[in-house]
């Protein structure tokens, strides 16, 4: 067999076990994700449930990397300290090379038992839990399978030529094999995965135990460079823990190669065997980390703090927070009709704020943090603002003689303004609450009620913005349009609710979870929906479109 066609299977192997990693992960995920995301918080108070919690996660997820992010993730919404965050890392250290350890024992069998049961559970029932740990249990299976398969095409380079020379040129160069291994694994993203491909080419005697120690402290560099690398463009708070885990894996690796090469410990304490002299190097080093970090966590803590905010630029000035100029120009108060632009030029504005609003709300459900909200609620302060200063300048406009279309178009935009201000303390003082409940609680909606939710603001979000368009063009096909928007989603909010109480009445775990905040979701984009087609109301009524409340048939 030629060397290629070897590489070719060594990869197609290697490329499996990587998938089979990510199929386990995904179906624990979603089958319990929001399960162990609530037990991970509600146990990492205390430092040593944290390091258990972590070590349990890391078990059910396959990865210390989704550990790090996820925990990473709870730090910079508030919901658990930083120093918490890195003990329970340090526990999903421990937890993937537990996982390392497990997969090393013979378990053939578990190929054909978990990928039948799998498949039969993921097709045989539409059930959600069952479904994804039928994924899980495939998963499983096919990792098992990848190993042996590793072995399999590695098997022809016990004659090759060239793999003694590989071997003895990273014997004797230890730094390049150290840096190989960290890349290895970054380009894995998994530092399971690579310690697994190490242990079973070690297996057939391609790399020596010294050699295997160098490539282990690699692995774990490498994996420290990971989730670091995932979140440099997150926020401050997010970034922490990943780099305190770079501070504490990361450095621990390099001074234990240090001391390796220095004094050249015997390693044959750490098993009887190659692989099992990897497997337990591996998990000894998390250990050691584990040790020496309960000690050294609020230095560490502190350290990663600094070095998150020398790599923080300073926040440039968003536009938002820019002093506007006013358009409300007293000087005009004489000219009613150019008083009347200068007013309808700033409640233009007020719309602007508000369709920000609207837009950002939604994205504060699927990720939200202190920052957000409050940034969120300060825009609801600048409507308020606005609002007050239009109508006390309407009130001016008044004191002058007006015409009949001038005294409408002032009423129109003094009732314009009064919704605006309505719709954002709908989205502050409801749709925020919200919000807060669900990053509280952990809380995640179904793939099919989040569809339904995006769907429905995104109905509300372009009636807005009609509604912004009659109010300065005031033309009567476009109210028309609007108003005839809210009858349809009249409708659709019906639907929208009868699918969510069919999720209910099937027990989806999700839909009861969240079934509160998206009903009420659903029933304040109703309302703000009203509220903005009621500003069509007067361009209808100016043309004898509307009898009593209901549109006239065109």
């Amino acid at each position: 067999m030629s060397g290629s066609v070897v590489l070719l299977h060594l990869a197609g192997a290697v490329a499996l076990m990587l998938f089979a990693t990510r199929l386990v992960k995904t179906g624990v995920e979603r089958a319990y994700g929001d399960v162990l995301r609530h037990k991970l918080r509600a146990t990492m108070r205390n430092p040593f449930m944290a390091v258990l919690a972590g070590c349990g996660l890391a078990i059910a997820l396959q990865s210390s990397t989704a550990v790090t992010l996820l925990v990473g993730s709870f730090a910079g919404a508030g919901i658990v300290s930083g120093m918490s965050g890195q003990l329970a890392v340090r526990g999903a250290e421990i937890g993937s090379a537990l996982v390392v350890k497990l997969l090393t024992f013979d378990l053939s069998l578990l190929v054909p038992v978990c990928l039948v049961a799998g498949t039969v559970m993921f097709m045989a029932t539409e059930r959600r839990d069952w479904r994804q740990f039928g994924r899980i249990l495939v998963g499983i299976g096919l990792l098992v399978l990848s190993l042996e398969m590793i072995g399999q095409a590695s098997e022809p380079l016990r004659q090759s030529t060239l793999m003694p020379v590989i071997v003895n040129y990273f014997s004797g160069d230890p730094i390049t094999a150290y840096l190989l291994a960290a890349l290895v694994t970054w380009l894995f993203h998994s530092s399971i995965a690579a310690v697994l491909l190490m242990v079973t080419l070690a297996g057939r005697g391609f790399i020596p135990p010294e050699l295997g120690i160098v490539l282990v402290l690699g692995v774990n560099l490498g994996s420290s460079i990971i989730a670091p690398l995932l979140t440099r463009n997150a926020e401050p708070g997010v970034r922490v823990v990943p780099i305190g885990n770079l501070l504490m894996r990361g450095m621990g690796s390099l001074t234990m190669l240090i001391l390796f090469l220095s004094f050249e410990p015997p390693v044959a304490f750490l098993g009887a065997t190659v692989p099992d002299q990897i497997v337990n190097a591996h998990i000894l080093f998390n250990i050691l980390i584990l040790v020496a970090g309960l000690p050294l966590a609020s230095l560490v803590y502190r350290a990663s703090k600094k070095i998150v905010a020398l790599g923080t630029k300073p926040a440039p000035a968003e536009a938002l927070d820019i002093v506007e100029l006013s358009a409300l120009n007293d000087s005009a108060l004489d000219v009613p009709s150019q008083a009347l632009a200068n007013a309808t030029r700033e409640v233009v504005r007020v719309c602007e704020t508000v369709e920000i609003m609207l837009k950002r709300i939604i994205e504060l459900y699927e990720s939200a943090d202190a920052d957000k909200i409050k940034a969120l609620a300060a825009l609801d302060d600048r409507v308020d603002k606005k609002h007050a200063a239009i109508k006390l300048y309407l009130a001016k406009v008044t004191r002058n003689p007006l015409s009949e279309d001038e005294a409408l178009r002032c009423q129109e935009l003094i009732g314009a303004c009064v919704k605006l201000e309505q719709v954002g303390d709908i989205i502050v003082r409801n749709m925020l609450v919200h919000v807060r409940k669900k990053l509280e609680r952990g809380l995640e909606f179904t793939p099919e009620g989040w569809r339904e939710l995006c769907a429905f603001h995104a109905s509300v979000l372009a009636s807005a913005r009609l509604a912004f368009n009659v109010l300065v063009s005031r033309d009567p096909e476009t109210a028309r349009q609007l108003v005839l928007e809210k009858d349809r989603l009249r409708d659709r909010e019906k639907e929208t609710s009868a699918s969510h109480f069919v999720r209910l009445r099937d027990g989806t775990a999700k839909s009861v979870e969240t079934s509160s905040i998206h009903l009420d979701t659903i029933r304040d984009l109703k309302q703000i929906n009203s509220l903005l087609a009621s500003m069509a109301y007067p361009v209808l009524e100016e043309r004898g479109l509307l009898t009593g409340s209901r549109l006239k048939a065109g």
